[in-house]
């Protein structure tokens, strides 16, 4: 074939091809622009109205409404202070008064970091994107959704002038702690205007937004004044400050206002309330959308929570020569506690205090602060003694100096904290006595997977590993997930999942979700019974006796722990209806001394708060019995030999026994 003929077909063909990609190309971005313009919503005119949106209330369980979020509070841009404007512009957005929704400098930028330096991430949206993404679209990185706001920016930009874009968009972003939009953060944070902000105050706002909570200036200081210094440099090199009112602004006084108490009834149980809904519709909805919440709260439950916690940390500092921990930084709060209150019958919290004051320390510590339990752990550990090696509370063991090999490491030699041991006894009196010789002895036998089994079944959910410590509670839990665990027994081995809220509806009062009570059997109820029995006689002869000392008399059950080093006190116990659980300690883990050189056990500084909550929570309650399953029997027996105990047997000790 001639060859010019050759290299003509030839060029025909990539001619073709090329026309054909086009086409493709072309065509993929046509469809790609269909999709991605479907639905676009529809930007309100004015545009100012979509700070115009229905505050979110939360209810208590009786129907009281205990707080209301949300709602704007629109300022007008010639209202605000003229800095912040200034350092708004030049923290997000400095050539804003020039673009035309995208700026390209920037965009092209974060494309290349993107593609060529992965990990790192690079920011490019404008305020108008911003705007149109706080708005309408979920904050899923995905390119469709960034391509749809780009459109929606467009719109923006095309309808409204640049003053009022500016205006909407600094009246809904968020400052942190509940304030949204400038005219709530210059009231929230100093307490004034947003046209009265001086140059330093400014600044700080501006820089807020990126971080909220990472930079709240009530609770990080020092971060929220790293932050207005990069700000107020930003100012400088955009041309709008001077050096010198930089520096002038960057070392004023912050000025901050005292954070008021928003909340009549306790904040911990609110900001869990608060969190959970914000993972579920996002801070968006969940400020502006019109909820109406529905918790499980009793509010007169509450404030007794948070009396008896206060008091009774008040008391054991007052006695402790170690209350006040050596001051270093921020998070030192002395001696703290936590208390969770649910109820046994369906799971609901009614009561739940992180802390002793929210405001001083937001830290939840009844649901983050994941403390060892001590012998807190063990009712999980007779349990599945009595399920699976077929014990009776009966039964005799022997309190001893125990050494047990571990594979590679040195032999576990767990100790009891009298420092001595008592020989034979039954295994109700050795759980009563919270005896550690014994439990090691019974999770030698067992194997600690059974006693992590019978702890899951029972709702705790935090890492447990497979060694024999695990059975005298060396591994972190929560007090909410100790009083849910509880409630468990209580119920006779029904479990509840614990809730607070019950159901959420829209702003049309549409249910969007809504929780329905179910429990599941876990447990064998006979075998619950018998740890039921055992764990009442904490509370009637044992390590919790204080709380009879106390004056609660209704039926309970409960189980003490106190850590190495007395660095946790711990009592969780419960009657038919309630489980509450109260840790005690330092955040760093420091141990508990009276003035005396004394530990801080369970008994006596968690048990006391334990005993002043319930018996008040309690008032006015018939006693209620556990209810006994059939087949139970009731034995008084020798407590050191187990046989049955005549009438010349001094302090008997009655066991329930299965037929």
């Amino acid at each position: 074939m001639n060859p010019i003929v050759r290299l003509m077909r030839l060029a025909t063909l990539l001619v073709f091809v090329l026309l054909t990609v086009t086409a493709l190309v072309a065509g993929g971005l046509f469809c790609f622009f269909l999709v991605a313009a479907k639905d676009l919503p529809r930007v309100p005119e004015p545009i100012g109205r979509i700070n115009d949106t229905p505050s979110t209330e939360i209810f208590s369980a009786d129907g009281r409404r205990i707080l209301t979020i949300g709602g704007r509070e629109t300022v007008a841009l010639d209202d605000v202070s003229y800095a912040f404007v200034q350092a708004i512009l030049a923290t997000e957005d400095h050539r804003f008064w020039d673009h035309h929704g995208i700026n390209k400098l920037r965009t092209v930028k974060a494309l290349w970091v993107t593609l060529f330096e992965p990990g790192k991430v690079q920011g490019a949206s404008t305020i108008t994107q911003q705007l149109a993404k706080n708005l309408f679209f979920s904050f899923e990185q995905t390119y469709i959704r960034k391509f749809r706001e780009l459109l929606v920016a467009f719109q923006i930009e095309a309808q409204f002038p640049k003053q009022e874009i500016l205006e909407a968009y600094i009246n809904q972003i968020p400052f942190g702690v509940g304030a949204y939009g400038i005219g709530e953060a210059a009231r929230t944070f100093f307490g004034k205007s947003a046209g009265e902000l001086t140059l330093s105050e400014a600044s700080l706002l501006a820089g807020l937004p990126k971080s909220p909570t990472r930079y709240n200036p009530f609770r990080y200081p020092d971060r929220a004044r790293a932050r207005q210094k990069v700000v107020l440099k930003r100012m400088v090199d955009t041309g709008m400050i001077t050096p010198q009112e930089a520096e002038d602004a960057g070392t004023a006084p912050l000025g901050l206002r005292k954070q008021a108490r928003a909340l009549r009834v306790d904040s911990y149980f609110l900001d869990a309330v608060m969190k959970s809904l914000e993972e579920r519709y996002s801070p968006e909805v969940v400020y502006h959308g019109g909820l109406r919440v529905y918790t499980t709260l009793d509010p007169s439950m509450q404030r007794l929570a948070e009396t008896a916690l206060q008091e009774g940390i008040a008391r054991l500092e007052s006695n402790m020569k170690n209350a006040n921990p050596e001051k270093g930084d921020e998070d030192d709060n002395g001696l703290q506690g936590a208390l969770v209150s649910v109820d046994v019958r369906t799971g609901a919290v009614k009561a739940l205090v992180g802390g002793r004051d929210f405001f001083q320390t937001p830290y939840n510590r009844a649901l983050q602060n994941n403390r060892q339990a001590g012998s807190g752990f063990k009712p999980f550990l007779y349990y599945s003694v009595m399920e699976n090696l077929g014990k009776s509370p009966a039964d005799v063991v022997e309190d001893k100096a125990v050494s047990i090999p571990i594979a590679g490491k040195p032999p576990w030699r767990p100790r009891n904290f009298e420092r001595r041991y008592a020989g034979p006894m039954i295994l109700k009196k050795a759980f009563t006595g919270s005896v550690n010789s014994v439990a090691a002895q019974l999770v030698q036998a067992l194997g600690p997977e059974a006693v992590i089994d019978t702890a899951r079944r029972c709702g705790i959910t935090s890492p447990l590993s497979p060694v024999y410590s695990v059975a005298l509670g060396t591994f972190g839990v929560s007090p909410l997930e100790m009083a849910s665990a509880y409630a468990t027994f209580a119920s006779g081995g029904v479990r509840h999942p614990p809730f607070w809220i019950r159901r959420v509806e829209d702003v049309s009062g549409r249910v969007l979700e809504e929780h329905i009570i179910t429990g599941e059997r876990v447990l064998n109820e006979s075998v619950t019974y018998q740890l039921v029995d055992m764990m009442a006689g904490v509370i009637d002869e044992g390590t919790g006796n204080v709380v009879r000392r106390l004056g609660f008399s209704l039926p309970a059950a409960g189980k003490t722990g106190t850590t190495n080093g007395y660095n946790d006190a711990w009592f969780t116990g419960f009657t038919p209806t309630l489980s509450t659980s109260v840790w005690v300690g330092f955040d760093r883990g420091q141990g508990m001394r009276s003035k005396s050189g004394v530990g801080i056990t369970g008994g006596r500084g968690a048990a006391p708060i334990w005993a002043q909550f319930v018996k008040q929570a309690t008032q006015g309650e018939p006693p209620r019995q556990f209810m006994v399953p059939s087949g139970i029997y009731f034995k008084n027996v020798n407590p050191e030999n187990g046989a049955w105990a005549g009438f010349w047997t001094s302090d008997p000790m009655r066991v329930a026994l299965r037929k």
